[in-house]
């Protein structure tokens, strides 16, 4: 499926060139927005670090003359003069620039760790607003990538490249100064050899984005296929292919390995470049200062010396910044994936009321549609149903009949394309998150249990709830003769994702979780999905004391549990296709 687009164009075709050509432009126009908004904040957090290594600078220049006036006095046969004190100046000047350094190193450092910690922190606050329909479109592995190695991947733009941004204009101008005061052919010939700098990297710069982003691509990939294989680990050693799963992900590995190796060559063309626009500047000014002392054109050597010392410290700012330009490009790769994160549609204006009342639920539909992917057609198409306050609904169709669908815009996970859901006469959307979270209780089919005890899988429904309450909802839920089998009880501890329980335990513990939350609107999702029909009718039985006194909506598809309560509307391609009244079962 390599070089194949999946989404509107369908799995069997290319997108069109134009396409690809446009969203490829906005994506890129988007990133550098949103990388220069980066930059601006990074650079005001960066001014101390970028003020003290311009103090290493005037140590440098008077280093440098100190050691050229003392050689100079040695080339013309004489006494140098206060050699003891210029030594002492010496030493005092190399541990002002250490200091400065290491603090400067130690302040961008500093700067770098809070502007990847407030990403992080706005990542996953927008992960956490958008929800799980964010994994519609991004796998999880991919996800995790972003906010753990991409957001990591910035810390050269904020600790290195921004404040060797500012030095490499800041320290060559001001040394190329120093040097134009001392003789001005020196000056002219440092300032010609920094100008071919900027440009050498401009060359480079191009190849290594490009580099970048095909290793960014492969580590995504290698990452996401790894995270792939640990979940499915059972099934490939079941199915006999563990070493064809090993010889993929070491090809993949390998992949990775090459793209790495060539960012570093293209990266490591603007270190030649500069290296050799430094050479040719010790070698013309050498040359100069040469023929002017043989010439007897110049009394004493010192300003030549003193222009021939600074050539380094001419490029060292330059060098800094070469370096960093591939975290530049690295940031700037980044950045695709950063920003390209959706974001969450904002809160309409204000409405009368912005809570949802404890003492039952109506929820109204009126219209609604919505499409995943154009190019399987809508999942929901002018759905329009009203269920009252403390009626029971049971939505039944075959998989794919766009059931969880309605259940997410329910959970408040999507927006509808069109149309209107309304819980007590007010569109949810305008109805503030913790509070439709609070009047909400849902079950789905393979409920998700933490690494921890019963008690604290149990009190996520309620985090203030008291142990008396777990313990009571614990009850309810039938899970007594579970807990009493158990050494420590509510407070044995389970595996990840319920190990250690079956699957009606570990769906009872999910109904303990809806008692202990006592909301209003109970929404369940194939509640009795792979559990065997023992199991599954005592799970029913369970929910159907839940489902006292609440606005009740079950999904599924299950013959069972299509008996569950008095009104059944039938889902078929995203339509209703009949409603009708039952009797419980």
């Amino acid at each position: 499926m390599a070089g194949r687009h999946v989404g509107e164009f369908g799995l069997s075709k290319s997108p069109p060139r134009d396409y690809v050509r446009g969203a490829m432009t906005k994506r890129d126009k988007t990133a550098g927005t949103w990388l220069k908004q980066q930059i601006a904040d990074g650079r005001k957090a960066a001014r101390p670090a970028i003020l003290l290594q311009l103090a290493c600078l005037p140590p440098a220049v008077a280093q440098a003359w100190i050691v050229a006036r003392l050689l100079g006095a040695v080339l013309r046969g004489a006494r140098p003069g206060g050699i003891f004190l210029s030594i002492l100046v010496f030493i005092l000047c190399a541990v002002l620039r250490a200091g400065f350094g290491l603090a400067a190193e130690a302040l961008a450092v500093s700067a770098s760790a809070r502007a990847r910690g407030r990403l992080r922190r706005h990542l996953l606050e927008k992960m956490l607003r958008t929800g799980p329909a964010l994994l519609r479109g991004q796998h999880s592995g991919e996800l995790t990538t972003l906010v753990v190695d991409q957001v990591e991947q910035l810390n050269g733009l904020f600790a290195r490249w921004i404040p060797a941004e500012t030095m490499a204009l800041a320290g060559p101008v001001l040394i190329g100064l120093c040097v134009l005061l001392a003789d001005r052919f020196d000056g002219l010939t440092l300032f010609a050899a920094g100008l071919l700098v900027p440009v050498a990297m401009a060359v480079s710069g191009i190849g290594a984005a490009r580099a970048a982003q095909a290793q960014f691509t492969a580590l995504s990939r290698l990452q996401t296929r790894f995270l792939d294989r640990v979940r499915g680990i059972a099934t490939i050693v079941l199915s006999g292919r563990a070493d064809d799963e090993a010889q993929a992900l070491t090809e993949a590995a390998g992949e990775l390995r090459r793209r790495t190796m060539k960012v570093l060559r293209v990266a490591f063309l603007s270190s030649t470049a500069l290296d050799l626009a430094m050479a040719a500047a010790l070698v013309v000014i050498a040359l100069h200062e040469g023929a002017r002392l043989l010439g007897g054109g110049v009394a004493h050597p010192a300003p030549g010396l003193f222009a021939l010392l600074l050539v380094p410290e001419f490029f060292a700012p330059l060098r800094t910044y070469a370096a960093a330009y591939a975290d530049r490009m690295q940031a700037r790769t980044a950045s695709g994936s950063v920003s390209a994160l959706p974001d969450v549609a904002a809160v309409p204006a204000a409405a009368p009321i912005r809570t949802i009342e404890a003492n039952g639920i109506t929820v109204a539909f009126d219209h609604v549609s919505l499409t995943w992917d154009k190019a399987r057609g809508p999942a929901l198409h002018d759905i329009s149903f009203r269920v009252a306050a403390g009626e029971i609904v049971v939505i039944a169709g075959p998989s794919g009949a766009g059931k969880s669908s309605l259940i997410e815009l329910l959970l408040g996970f999507v927006r509808p394309d069109s149309g209107t859901i309304t819980l007590n006469g007010m569109r949810i959307e305008t109805i503030v998150p913790a509070a439709l979270a609070r009047g909400t209780a849902w079950i789905g089919q393979r409920p998700l249990l933490f690494a921890g005890t019963l008690r604290e899988n149990i009190r996520f429904g309620r985090a203030e709830a008291s142990d008396a309450e777990i313990e009571d909802a614990a009850q309810r839920a039938r899970l007594g003769t579970l807990i009493a089998s158990l050494p420590d009880g509510l407070d044995t501890p389970i595996g990840e994702g319920g190990f250690g329980l079956s699957g009606g335990q570990a769906q009872r513990v999910a109904i303990a979780r809806a008692f202990l939350r006592n909301a209003p609107l109970l929404l369940l999702d194939e509640p009795t999905a792979h559990l065997d029909p023992t199991t599954e009718a005592e799970v029913l039985d369970s929910l159907k004391r839940l489902a006292v006194g609440r606005t009740v909506i079950l999904v599924t598809h299950s013959a069972a549990a299509q008996a569950f309560a008095g009104r059944q509307i039938d889902l078929r391609h995203g339509r209703i296709v009949g409603q009708a009244a039952r009797g419980a079962a």
